[in-house]
């Protein structure tokens, strides 16, 4: 079988060596004669996988002790809604930094519960920058701020961490989490979903500072409570066991590369070859500020849009798959996270070659 390369955006690859192993323990994990998918997710065999999976990421991550790990449900979309019941504490307003669709979402959920203050808008430039810290209007009573290092869509990513000062930082790392080491002690909140560099769909992690946890709302549903789920290890409910199963997979395959370190080693080489690509072309382009390039997801248009289809098709003939752009920045979008080996991203700048050769 030939295994093809997923530029999707999410679900996105998986490495195979966790596939592998997945495949070799579906049907009996560690010599217990049965599947984790049909664990009881409160039984010794699963409570070990779980509290494994949470040690690796504590690990890879190098996440202090006085952060609670959240492994949820309901994408990191339901988080829009949690994190505004939760933080709030008894302010009126939080700071939102506005650079794409995904930031819009959130800034528009969140409106539902409190004041919403704008601290940055990128959509004068068709989200294709950010603008200058010193330039936001951050609120000094706000009960935190929140954005979007990366975004998926336009492929705009921050080189750069915000230093709020007391203010808590909230981060939605959905499509960076784990691609480079990052200092999780200068936020308050992460939170991600995991069909990008995580695992696979139905999994949501929420990396949380303790002394922001115990004042939520009245109003929050008790299933968007961090202090619930904190209190009952993430198992209030059943979770979401198989994908945190291969989360806990993804968490000992990113050690067993060397750690993130490593990873974003990897992670800049392989933007670089296709930017590079990109940019010494006159027939493909890119319309994101350098300094703002994202190191996961790389939108690009053709000269002619007319061969869009066409590209896509021969694309697809190379085993180049998902490659489509989002529909409200048309053209090509790769996403090359971490699962996506480098020789996939050889294999695409060979294939854009060879059509530009062709049809430039």
């Amino acid at each position: 079988m030939t295994r093809k390369y997923n530029f999707s955006a999410g679900p996105a690859m998986l490495p195979q060596p966790v596939l592998e192993q997945a495949q070799a323990e579906l049907l009996d994990w560690n010599g217990t004669g049965q599947s984790v998918m049909e664990m009881s997710h409160r039984g010794k065999e699963f409570m070990s996988i779980a509290e494994t999976a949470e040690a690796d990421l504590r690990e890879v991550m190098n996440i202090p002790d006085n952060y609670k790990v959240l492994f949820l449900q309901g994408g990191a979309t339901s988080q829009f809604a949690a994190i505004p019941l939760n933080l709030l504490r008894g302010k009126e307003g939080a700071d939102y930094v506005n650079t794409g669709i995904w930031s819009t979402k959130a800034i528009t959920e969140a409106s539902r519960y409190c004041l919403v203050n704008v601290v940055s808008n990128s959509e004068s430039s068709h989200f294709t920058s950010i603008q200058n810290y010193e330039e936001w209007n951050i609120n000094p009573d706000a009960a935190y701020l929140h954005y979007t290092p990366n975004e998926t869509i336009a492929g705009v990513e921050f080189p750069w961490v915000p230093d709020t000062g007391e203010i808590p930082l909230v981060a939605d790392m959905s499509s960076n989490i784990l691609s480079r080491p990052v200092d999780v002690s200068e936020f308050g909140l992460i939170y991600a979903g995991a069909q990008k560099n995580i695992g696979p769909a139905g999994l949501t992690i929420v990396i949380v500072r303790e002394d922001l946890i115990g004042d939520a709302m009245d109003i929050t549903p008790t299933m968007l409570n961090y202090d619930v789920h904190a209190k009952n290890g993430s198992m209030y409910n059943t979770p979401s066991t198989y994908a945190w199963y291969l989360a806990g997979l993804i968490f000992k395959w990113l050690k067993q590369q060397g750690g993130l370190e490593q990873m974003e080693i990897l992670n800049r080489r392989k933007a670089a070859m296709l930017y590079d690509c990109i940019d010494n072309s006159d027939f493909y382009s890119n319309p994101v500020d350098k300094e703002y390039r994202s190191l996961m997801n790389v939108p690009f248009t053709l000269a002619n849009s007319e061969l869009n289809e066409k590209f896509l098709t021969e694309a697809a003939t190379r085993d180049l798959v998902y490659l489509k752009g989002h529909k409200s920045v048309g053209g090509m979008r790769a996403s090359i996270y971490n699962a996506m080996p480098e020789q996939g991203v050889i294999e695409l700048v060979d294939m854009m070659k060879s059509f530009e050769t062709k049809y430039g």
